[in-house]
């Protein structure tokens, strides 16, 4: 029983290593250290907070074409993403390399993703954030 005890305390200890979910203000801090624009600032944190709910490790459900999203921004591997160990895609990483809590991969990978399709490529920001977004005035 006293091993059993053991083996639960270190699995949750592992888990809370490996995963990050961040605050609001947190998320906000991370998102100017990463230089994302001001003046985006709310946008971003939208999209963050209805993609992953600001968790550095989430893994989306599988999607209607076979695909899945991955950390905070929910970074897709069909398009941006490589599944395998060997980074590719257009993002040329790997996506376990933005579940991390270093989102430094991460947050290049959601810029270019911006860059060439704006927020609407993230269903989390066309269905919650047009028009509605979080106050972030005391980050």
């Amino acid at each position: 029983m006293k091993y059993a005890v053991v083996l639960v305390a270190l699995f949750a200890v592992f888990l809370q290593s490996e995963a990050k979910q961040l605050s609001r203000c947190q998320l906000v801090h991370e998102l100017r250290n990463q230089g994302f624009p001001e003046a985006q600032m709310r946008d971003w944190v939208c999209l963050v907070e209805h993609e992953s709910s600001r968790r550095t490790h989430k893994i989306g459900t599988v999607n209607k074409n076979g695909s899945r999203d991955y950390g905070l921004f929910q970074i897709n591997d069909k398009y941006w993403c490589s599944k395998t160990s060997t980074p590719g895609k257009d993002c040329n990483l790997t996506c376990n390399d933005v579940i991390t809590d270093d989102i430094t991969k991460a947050s290049t990978c959601a810029k270019k993703i911006y860059k060439r399709h704006g927020f609407r490529a993230w269903y989390g920001w066309i269905n919650n954030c047009q028009g509605s977004l979080p106050d972030i005035s005391s980050c």
